[in-house]
């Protein structure tokens, strides 16, 4: 097991934040925010889920952390974590009690082959510093304003996990505050001093639902994609890897949903590639305003990424597999950076899209995170478009991570009975996923929003495993309570 150490009790300190609670301002306390100055922005999260808190913490250390953690158990108030409030599934959203966020928890240095990263940095810093050094991160999660800490909570992957996998493959060492009053700096390896109970998971290249519970379990893999309901991960040294010499990236238009999907079977194998992202003709339609020059004969499109030595001689390579797949003449390829970021900001465009239209409408967004194993991902992706043209036609897009048979699907729905329409269709979608071998959330969790899902995955005996865990980290239910599983 890693090191751990007590961080000696602060009275005065803890004082201050045990009921009842006062009233302070920024002025003479600026660790504390009582709730007349609760900003909206910590009380929802990117989907529009909403809740409540009576206080806000934003610690700058982990000596803050902990003294507002013992406050938390002695007075037995629920702790909710906050980081960069891009989630899709409510876990950083409070029912009540108070909030942790730990945004000003922001220090990164870089050293070669690691990036030393508080909680509250976002990843594009991280990419950002990182290119300056001619170094990486492998992931690359499409929402990059997300922070560390909620990355890691979630075990985020995104586009490049085609070849990079998830995040958790790439954390070498955390530090954890645990709610027995425990600071653990742990490394890769070094086990859990409690025995787990294993449970299976699915034949899914990603996985982010429920607690990675493996035989000969380690700290990082079991904190990784616990949803902020075990730990609160305040500090991380993640992997870097060096720049790739030539990157050759394009967004390949076909005039028919079957070509594409023929060239995305064909292209799995190609040396170096590392994203190979789906997008149907709805998701065309819908940011075609913004993006004029797709072609008016594009049925469907392939967004790909590959690393190489020489991209004149890959873009020799792509130009004969696209004329051998059908693609569009009219199809983007670019080999400098403004280019990938071109293709990067238009991936980005659809959720974006997505989420204001149905922000307009009141509503909260209603998308996919399901994964199958491979060989099932044209299946999948045939039940999801019979079933949204049956109930949402024209008011649905599916776009994503056709490389790991993780694409999703977003629905539009026009107002409160459609969107609960909506809901009960996304458990029709879980039921096939779970059928076929996958999984009911691939990279986004299952929070607050989704946790209702996690009983078509595993037994009640599997879950009662992972609730164990949880009574041995959090005996109080104190931590993330109502994400993951029914508040107690």
């Amino acid at each position: 097991m890693g090191k751990h150490q007590h961080v000696p009790s602060n009275a005065a300190l803890v004082a201050r934040l045990t009921p009842p609670l006062q009233r302070y301002n920024r002025i003479g306390n600026p660790l504390v925010l009582a709730s007349p100055f609760i900003a909206d922005e910590y009380l929802s999260d990117a989907s529009g889920f909403h809740g409540s808190a009576s206080q806000l913490f934003r610690p700058a250390n982990v000596d803050e952390v902990h003294e507002i953690v013992k406050a938390a158990v002695d007075s037995k108030t629920p702790l909710t974590l906050s980081g960069g409030r891009t989630g899709l599934t409510g876990g950083c959203v409070p029912r009540d009690g108070w909030i942790l966020s730990l945004d000003r928890m922001n220090q990164l240095s870089l050293e070669p082959a690691v990036a030393h990263a508080g909680a509250g940095v976002l990843l594009h810093e991280i990419h950002r510093e990182a290119a300056t050094t001619g170094q990486f991160l492998g992931p690359d999660p499409t929402e990059t304003w997300a922070s560390v800490g909620g990355a890691i909570n979630c075990n985020a992957s995104g586009s490049r996990s085609f070849r990079y996998g998830a995040l958790r493959r790439h954390i070498l060492g955390l530090e954890i505050v645990l709610m027995d009053g425990r600071v653990l700096h742990v490394r890769r390896g070094d086990k859990v001093d409690f025995p787990v109970t294993p449970v299976p998971l699915p034949a899914t290249t990603k996985h982010s639902a429920g607690y990675y519970l493996r035989p000969d379990l380690d700290w990082i893999d079991l904190i990784a994609s616990s949803e902020g309901t075990l730990g609160i991960v305040t500090r991380a040294d993640l992997q870097l890897l060096p720049a790739p010499a030539a990157l050759l990236a394009g967004l390949v238009f076909f005039p028919s949903d079957a070509l594409a999907l023929r060239a995305v079977r064909a292209w799995r194998p190609v040396a170096g590639l590392r994203m190979i992202e789906y997008v149907d003709k709805p998701s065309l339609e819908l940011i075609h305003a913004r993006y004029p020059d797709i072609p008016a004969d594009a049925e469907a499109a392939v967004l790909i990424e590959q690393e190489c030595e020489a991209s004149d001689d890959a873009a020799d390579e792509w130009l004969a597999r696209l004329e051998e797949h059908g693609a569009l003449e009219t199809s983007w390829f670019g080999a400098g950076a403004r280019d990938r970021e071109r293709f990067r900001v238009f991936r980005h465009a659809l959720p974006e899209e997505v989420h204001r239209i149905v922000r307009g409408r009141g509503l909260q967004t209603i998308g996919s995170d399901f994964a199958v194993p491979i060989a099932h991902n044209e299946t999948m992706l045939a039940f999801y478009r019979e079933q949204c043209e049956q109930h949402f036609h024209g008011n649905y897009v599916i776009f994503g991570h056709i490389g790991d048979a993780h694409v999703h699907v977003n629905l539009l729905p026009l107002n409160k009975a459609h969107a609960q329409t909506g809901r009960d269709l996304m458990v029709t979608f879980a039921k096939r996923a779970v059928e076929l071998g996958g999984t009911v959330g691939a990279e986004h969790g299952l929070g607050k929003r989704k946790a209702h899902l996690l009983p078509l995955l595993y037994s009640a005996e599997q879950i009662e495993a992972m609730r164990a865990v949880k009574r041995r980290l959090d005996p109080e239910w104190l931590l993330g309570r109502g994400t993951l599983f029914p508040a107690i």
